[in-house]
């Protein structure tokens, strides 16, 4: 990703930083493949989304079942997934350059190792469901207690594919395939498109854990679990076309995988404390949902709800920030190796910028149109319009934190490709502490339906106060982040999407006087004014003088001339 396709500044003799001296052309195509096999993974995410939602709605079963679902996620962050981007990547990095061999002998052992512990917490956590389901199922009911223990026995079996599936993701990465990580996911949405359908083939609406039977569960929880193998047998093919072949082994010594993973403990600390924030808002979540349906609001307002929300808000920082951190964390791992802190400064920047050309106005289009999205996405079968209207209010509150989120998730990876899990580790306990003592308070001082809203402007405050004080470390110890010319950008950002979003506003309000409420609104209103705000965007960033827009177009232009 070379400078002068990507902000316009003078240095475009510059050689893209870890690509070893080659140009931008290799980063640019690898972000432009994730970013469409992204899209592909998140929008048959968001078909599976609709169609559970129809299927179970957004109160209890809903919640039951996201909870058991949530579970194996959860251990898979705890033990593997958390030390992808910190140790693993970095580390195999590492051995494939220095290794005679290429680092096979290395993958070889870490491979084995992973089936080894992966299946065996995965037949633990399978027995063990009932008492995993009582540490996050806070107010659950006797009956939907027992539907999410039921479906949990299947569920967690997930432990084992999620962990695979991680573990072969960062090896492909390591060999610059950055295709099958992003595109496997949507044989496993797919497969639970698929599910849900059939599920409202066979059940009526309105299921609840009073009335659904165990012939539909297993529905549910098998299906679901067959997706994720659809998912990691698709990468291990993906692998396999690489050139690896496994040869298990288990003779760690001298491998020096024992010396990366003593560099995860403060991993581990960061994952358990973030898992601590989880644990809060799930306990909290579902409470509160509970309390919802038996006080009469009549409204999913649980953890079901959360996660919908949370789930559209993440699309644009998966669409655009995640492709663009993918293909950056292994050359900022290997400049970091080298020295070369300007280069990793200069990522930093890059990445963040291009990020937020984007992310910036659509943050605020999603906060203008969060109800009407969700409405248009969520109002169907088992969730009603209120339903949906409640995702969206925890929606727009989440889309407000968007940019302070991908700020964080990317300073993270600098600390990563640095080495340093420790410093991360202590910055998430203050995240945690300013999320938890906010959740708490929405808890004790909102009525149930709102908790979750509360809950929502926690943790997206919590990533506020993270990016300060990591901010201030990394500008010490990288001599600055770029940090005058980031906040410019973003300054020119924001000011460029006020007309925006005051035009956005005054269509929602023209909308919905001239028609009301209903699907004209819903649908017409977000299409005209995002339209017109998109044009006003483009026209006030250009007259600020936006570099990043002027090499963004630039680079479009280049492209159609071919």
């Amino acid at each position: 990703m070379a400078t002068d396709t990507v902000d316009g500044s003078d240095d475009s003799a510059k050689s893209d930083p870890g690509s070893g001296g080659g140009s931008g052309g290799g980063a640019m195509r690898s972000s432009a493949i994730m970013a469409v096999g992204t899209m592909a993974s998140r929008i048959t995410g968001f078909v599976r989304t609709i169609v559970l939602a129809a299927a179970l709605g957004t109160q209890l079963l809903g919640d039951a079942y996201n909870t058991a679902n949530t579970i194996p996620f959860i251990i898979n962050d705890l033990l593997i997934q958390g030390l992808m981007a910190s140790v693993i990547i970095p580390f195999l990095v590492k051995r494939r350059k220095a290794d005679a061999d290429g680092g096979k002998a290395t993958e070889d052992r870490l491979f084995t190792a992973a089936v080894v512990l992966l299946l065996a917490v995965s037949l633990t956590a399978m027995a063990a469901a009932q008492w995993l389901l009582a540490l996050y199922a806070g107010g659950f009911t006797d009956e939907q207690m027992q539907v999410s223990v039921y479906l949990a026995r299947f569920l967690l079996a997930q432990i084992f594919f999620v962990g695979l599936s991680g573990l072969i993701s960062a090896m492909l990465n390591t060999r610059d395939r950055f295709g099958a990580p992003v595109w496997a996911p949507v044989l496993n949405n797919l497969v639970i498109i698929a599910v849900g359908a059939a599920f409202i083939l066979v059940a009526a609406p309105g299921r609840t854990p009073e009335n659904i039977t165990s012939g539909e569960l297993t529905l549910l929880g098998l299906g679901t679990t067959c997706g994720m193998v659809a998912q990691t047998v698709a990468l291990v093919v993906s692998l396999w076309r690489t050139g690896f072949r496994w040869r298990p082994r288990l003779d760690l010594r001298g491998s020096g995988l024992g010396e990366a993973l003593r560099t995860a403990g403060w991993m581990f600390l960061y994952t358990c404390t973030t898992q601590v924030g989880f644990l809060i808002t799930t306990n909290i979540a579902n409470r509160a949902g509970s309390q919802s349906v038996e006080q009469g609001y009549g409204v999913g307002a649980g953890l079901t709800a959360y996660n919908y929300a949370y789930q559209l808000f993440q699309l644009p920082y998966a669409i655009i920030a995640v492709s663009l951190i993918t293909v950056l964390l292994p050359r900022m791992s290997a400049h970091a190796h080298d020295g070369l802190w300007h280069e990793v400064r200069d990522g930093f920047s890059r990445t963040l910028r291009v990020s937020s050309l984007f992310l910036v106005p659509l943050a605020l289009a999603m906060a203008v149109y969060a109800v009407q999205l969700s409405v248009v996405v969520f109002a169907r079968g088992s969730t009603s319009v209120a339903d949906a209207h409640n995702i969206g209010v925890v929606l727009a509150v989440m889309s407000l934190g968007l940019v302070p989120f991908t700020v964080f998730q990317l300073m993270l990876r600098v600390f990563y490709a640095m080495g340093d899990t420790r410093t991360p580790a202590m910055i998430s306990i203050a995240n945690v502490a300013v999320h938890g003592v906010l959740a708490v308070s929405s808890s004790l001082l909102l009525p149930p339906n709102q908790v979750v809203v509360g809950v929502a402007a926690g943790f997206m405050l919590s990533y506020v106060s993270g990016l300060v004080i990591a901010g201030t470390i990394l500008s010490a110890r990288l001599g600055g982040l770029d940090g005058r010319r980031i906040l410019g950008t973003l300054f020119r950002l924001h000011l460029a999407s006020l007309p925006s979003v005051a035009a956005a506003i005054g269509v929602l309000w023209l909308f919905t006087r001239w028609f009301g409420s209903g699907l004209l609104t819903d649908l017409g209103a977000p299409a005209a004014g995002c339209l017109i705000g998109a044009l006003l965007f483009l026209l006030f960033a250009r007259l600020l003088r936006v570099q990043e827009l002027q090499s963004a177009i630039g680079l479009v232009r280049s492209r159609l001339r071919r």
